[in-house]
């Protein structure tokens, strides 16, 4: 079954259990995006991750995943980083509610122009600034919070050390890129297994990989399929009834 037929007809499970959400709950998830333009990352790579998410985000299935419950949105918000110091808010939360709020995102993301940064590179800060913005966003189901990295931590906390501190219903997902190119793995299982043991945190955490920055559109349009999907299978998911006689 297609991602399109599959979202609609969990759409339609999920329609019943919004109607008991709390009244609080207005958006289905808040997914705040975390791009790395550490020094690692030159100018041709800055420009493929940021037109890369803009890509992702503009095709048909990830459109349909992020519309498919106008009732209840997903709410975006991006921000880049790289030192201890160094958060770039790039796009502040928007809800997702229609062709034109996403549309207008995808805008806002290719009108963005690289600055100045710190070249080290600070994973638990931007593990913190993202709790914090996640602290922000409007009331949501669930909370993600996705890190783009092509290397290890190197200058401010720890990731292990953020995650001590990580409320359990938090999840971080990583998108690790290989430095190497597309047609080399050299170092990538070594990262993946870092993020794996330091970054990722709560429900349903993942790492997706992209073999260089080339291919950092595609990871992200099934990392986006994958966490989209995710919250709309939970949601559908019918309760379990209580045994009899209780």
């Amino acid at each position: 079954m297609s991602l399109r037929r599959t979202l609609a007809a969990l759409a339609l499970l999920a329609g019943c259990a919004a109607t008991s959400a709390p009244a609080s709950a207005a958006c289905r998830q808040a997914l705040a995006l975390a791009l790395d333009v550490s020094g690692s990352v030159d100018r041709e790579e800055y420009a493929l991750q940021l037109n890369g998410l803009a890509g992702a985000l503009e095709t048909p299935e990830v459109r349909a995943a992020l519309l498919a419950m106008p009732e209840t949105p997903v709410a975006i918000a991006v921000f880049e980083w790289s030192g201890p110091d160094f958060q770039r808010l790039l796009a502040d939360w928007t809800v997702i509610d229609g062709e034109a709020a996403l549309s207008g995102l995808v805008a806002r993301l290719r009108a963005v122009r690289r600055t100045g940064s710190d070249p080290s590179t600070a994973i638990g800060a931007a593990m913190r600034h993202g709790v914090a913005l996640l602290d922000k966003a409007p009331g949501c189901w669930r909370r993600t919070l996705d890190i783009s990295g092509d290397g290890e931590h190197n200058s401010g906390p720890h990731p292990r050390e953020v995650k001590k501190t990580l409320p359990p219903d938090l999840t971080i997902n990583g998108l690790t890129i290989g430095a190497r190119g597309e047609s080399s793995t050299d170092g990538i299982g070594a990262l993946v297994g870092y993020y794996t043991a330091y970054v990722i945190h709560g429900p349903d955490a993942f790492v997706e990989t992209a073999l260089g920055f080339r291919a950092y559109e595609a990871a992200m349009v099934r990392k986006l399929k994958r966490e989209l999907e995710s919250v709309v299978v939970g949601l559908a998911r019918p309760p379990v009834p209580e045994p009899a006689g209780r």
